[in-house]
């Protein structure tokens, strides 16, 4: 039996022209944890959310948040880009901020029954855009003292946003941030939480109102090995020196206790496997960029799947990252892992991962 398409995109967005902003949508989903349990949830028109002045999440941080797209694919039909993989990160996160978890069926069915909800608001096939869901877990029952709220509050809501890329991937300019760090060796950097975000702010507007559009954090310990992007995962290519004009890249990506689990890494990785590149998560000193070691080297994220990185600089030192090439336009090895990812999440390939959840378990109900 062919399953029904899903309702067009609206008419009243000018699809051509979105970017990554708030829009508003029909509306989110709400769930609640109380008495130990979660309730059934719940479909809520209004944008605004009402908790008490004492909610830990506004006192004490506690809470934390996700990022991931649904996509109208090349056959119609709307998928959510691997839910089960960031309900598992939402868990982590929960139980380091001594949250009640969230279980990841409750996850799935929350992204779902957000997106069969707002079906119109999924950008066209082939624009490039997508609909950006934010799972967000909040402490907000009342609680001054410095213990867990007695009540938690899950929501996903809901935006389309553009194609990052409309002009065409370009590789940008990143400084170091070496005036603060990110996260404690033995802290929360591996968690999804608010507060490992606000402190970065005034860093990285600093840094673009200088013209870098991207900021790179070392490990908080001895400033001498590659953590994380402000905003994503580091991650490069080297390649062997041969006189093969198809020389098989080595993908690295930190090691590092500090480091958030991008889902989207996690996936570059596999499609480098199944490529047969190598793969090494290892420590990667700072004085490898010095060196020149990698011919290519990115930023990966929900955002914007890669974005690659011409040059790097450091206390006014200024390294200049592989080719002429790759400094002007996305390299080879890079771009054949975005046309990958985004041709899995766009349905023009197959996915033989299972990445792609279907959104349409739940129909389309506008809840009241």
């Amino acid at each position: 039996m062919t399953q029904a398409l899903p309702p067009a995109p609206t008419s009243a967005i000018d699809w051509d022209s979105l970017g990554f902003k708030w829009i508003d949508t029909n509306g989110h989903v709400k769930y609640i944890f109380k008495d130990g349990k979660w309730d059934q949830g719940e479909f809520v028109r209004d944008s605004y959310i009402k908790m008490h002045v004492c909610a830990p999440c506004l006192n004490y941080g506690q809470e934390c948040f996700e990022g991931i797209k649904a996509f109208r694919c090349k056959d119609g039909q709307i998928r959510i880009f691997r839910p089960d993989a960031n309900a598992k990160r939402m868990i982590y996160s929960a139980e380091l901020a001594c949250m009640a978890p969230v279980p990841e069926a409750l996850f799935i069915e929350a992204c779902e029954r957000a997106v069969a909800n707002n079906l119109e608001f999924v950008p066209p096939y082939g624009s490039g855009g997508a609909l950006y869901l934010r799972p967000l877990l909040l402490g907000t029952g009342p609680e001054i003292g410095l213990y867990p709220a007695p009540e938690f509050t899950f929501i996903v809501s809901v935006i389309p946003v553009g194609n990052f890329y409309k002009g065409g991937v370009s590789p940008v300019d990143c400084l170091v941030v070496d005036n603060f760090d990110r996260a404690a060796p033995l802290g929360t950097g591996a968690a999804k939480l608010g507060g490992n975000y606000a402190p970065v702010l005034r860093h990285s507007s600093d840094a673009k109102a200088r013209g870098y559009p991207i900021t790179l954090h070392l490990d908080s310990k001895t400033h001498t090995n590659v953590d994380e992007f402000s905003t994503s995962n580091f991650v490069a290519l080297t390649y062997p020196s041969t006189s093969s004009e198809t020389p098989t890249p080595t993908f690295c990506a930190p090691e590092s206790p500090s480091i958030l689990n991008s889902v989207t890494k996690q996936s570059l990785v596999q499609l480098a496997k199944s490529f047969g590149w190598n793969v090494e998560n290892r420590v990667i000193p700072f004085t490898e960029i010095l060196e020149n070691r990698f011919e290519e080297i990115a930023a990966c994220g929900t955002a914007a799947v890669i974005t690659p990185v011409k040059s790097i600089e450091r206390q006014g030192v200024k390294t200049l990252i592989g080719t002429s090439k790759t400094q002007a336009a996305i390299g080879p090895g890079f771009l054949r892992l975005f046309t990958a990812m985004r041709g899995i999440q766009n349905g023009d390939l197959e996915d033989p991962y299972g990445w792609m959840q279907p959104a349409q378990g739940i129909a389309p109900r506008h809840e009241a």
